[in-house]
């Protein structure tokens, strides 16, 4: 029972690692793409952007300490805005080819990192980097094991048991905002039948003009 409770763990944090990797997308000047994110409030979220060099070779990486064949070209830049829900701003660059982001989240819900890319002539397509990590996903575990004087089983542990801590609160805040959203059904249907009641009076009322008119009409022709 423990092996499959252990296997079920290992899983879901397998899940829970992918959901972290690194994005790469493609982006044309003069257009703008955003990525938006789930946070719940107090999490911790660290993110890092990138202009892919497209005379580098195919295995350089970011981290590697090999320099590409040739630098970016200067009109190689973009702008780079991220906001929570509402119109907090917690990051802006202008006109960078790479960078940084980390911050608290304050409020919950959706925060979105916007891209721009002035526009050029000729038009250039720009190839992005981009990676962004919520939560137990941003904690530097190699740290912890210099630190903590941590064996490799134990730090595998530790991951596995702050990864389920992770999940449990996020199930928490996934039912918080299922409440939240069956309120707000609630209250929309409310308005929704109050408005239909609304509706129909007035036709009813609308009615009942166009016939006192009809008749009104009639009886000064004396056809009835």
């Amino acid at each position: 029972m423990l092996l499959k409770f252990l296997i079920f763990v290992a899983t879901i944090h397998g899940l829970f690692t992918s959901l972290t990797e690194s994005v790469r997308f493609d982006l044309e000047s003069g257009n703008t793409k955003c990525i938006s994110e789930d946070i719940k409030s107090n999490s911790m979220t660290v993110g890092s952007y990138r202009i892919v060099n497209p005379n580098e070779p195919h295995h350089f990486h970011p981290s590697s300490t090999e320099q590409p064949h040739q630098p970016l070209p200067d009109s190689h830049k973009l702008t780079v805005r991220v906001t929570a829900t509402s119109g907090n701003s917690y990051h802006y660059a202008d006109h960078v080819q790479n960078g940084q982001f980390s911050f608290q989240a304050v409020e919950a819900g959706d925060y979105m990192a916007c891209f721009w890319v002035v526009d050029q002539t000729p038009p250039a397509t720009l190839t992005i980097d981009f990676d962004w990590k919520s939560g137990v996903a941003t904690k530097d575990w190699s740290n912890v094991a210099k630190k903590g004087s941590i064996d490799a089983m134990g730090i595998e542990v530790k991951k596995l048991y702050e990864t389920v801590t992770s999940i449990h609160e996020e199930m928490f805040y996934l039912r918080e905002r299922e409440e939240e959203m069956q309120e707000l059904n609630k209250a929309t249907n409310s308005k929704m039948g109050w408005l239909s009641l609304l509706s129909l009076m007035i036709c009813l009322s609308v009615s009942g003009m166009q016939l006192w008119h009809l008749k009104s009409f009639f009886e000064k022709k004396k056809l009835i």
